[in-house]
């Protein structure tokens, strides 16, 4: 489009200066990109890619704190493992002093071998309290694990599947003397030893039902907290590609933004210098 010369309106002054303008937004972009590190750094940068990468970003955060439940819960788990591999150790200790009782070739002191033998089952309440473990009242630090476990993970479709659930309630879980069933268990004589076997055969068995509980319990949070990190591996990709900058990309968009303005601001001081060669005409 031509345009003839007046002194009114400088339409090339007006085109320099609209380009000049444009490019100093582009470049003012370009810098803040570069600083904040952020393609998206307000809502009228992407719209609909701020609110997906907003989305991403809460997932990520459920995602993190989940594993750090989960880790929680494996630690308080394998607590509960080994005060339960102490038992079972226990529990192959009073199945000895039961089977030397109850030979009738024991030629020892049965009274010495009870004392020892029902000192072990004290023992045996005491650590089932300490795990959580042990008969008494609900919500109490001796019953805190003698509950269904939900650890909360996040990352599913619904609070159902965002959970990994650790059954460890009911009296079949109890591994105390009580819970094991041996809590009146003597061998001061020969009779009351077999009695004791048989009991002590059928406590191991529950106590083992207990640890396959637990040692599941353990896997699946394991399993979890594997699944939980490759998710936010690729929530933090798809966030990034989404909300981080490309610095090369910008670094050469600011290069470029500096020229044109350089160029804009000359060619705005020859277009401004323009109408002074119409006063040439009036000499």
């Amino acid at each position: 489009m031509s345009q003839g010369l007046s002194f009114q309106t400088n339409i090339t002054s007006l085109v320099a200066e609209n380009n000049l303008q444009i490019n100093s937004q582009a470049q003012s972009k370009a810098i803040t990109e570069l600083t904040s590190g952020y393609r998206i750094n307000s809502s009228g940068d992407d719209a609909a890619g701020l609110a997906v990468a907003n989305s991403l970003r809460s997932g990520i955060a459920e995602l993190q704190q989940g594993v750090s439940n989960a880790n929680d819960g494996i630690a308080a788990l394998q607590t509960v493992d080994g005060g339960l591999n102490n038992i079972s150790n226990i529990l192959d200790q009073l199945k000895t002093l039961a089977t030397q009782s109850a030979s009738g070739t024991f030629a020892g002191n049965r009274t010495t071998l009870n004392d020892e033998f029902t000192t072990l089952l004290g023992e045996i309440d005491r650590q089932a309290a300490n795990i959580g473990l042990a008969s008494g009242t609900a919500g109490t630090p001796a019953t805190q694990y003698n509950v269904s476990l939900s650890v909360y993970i996040g990352g599913g479709d619904t609070q159902a599947d965002a959970q990994v659930v650790v059954n460890l309630s009911g009296s079949g879980n109890i591994v105390d003397s009580n819970g094991l069933g041996i809590a009146g268990d003597l061998v001061d004589t020969q009779a009351h030893a077999l009695t004791a076997i048989a009991d002590i055969d059928a406590a191991v068995i529950n106590l083992g039902n207990v640890q396959g509980a637990v040692g599941t319990g353990e896997n699946d949070l394991n399993y979890a907290v594997d699944l939980a990190n490759s998710q936010l591996t690729n929530k933090s990709a798809a966030e990034s590609n989404i909300r981080d900058a490309n610095i090369a990309q910008e670094a050469a968009a600011l290069t470029q933004t500096q020229v044109l303005e350089q160029s804009s601001v000359a060619a705005l001081a020859a277009a401004n210098a323009a109408p002074q060669t119409l006063l040439k005409l009036l000499q």
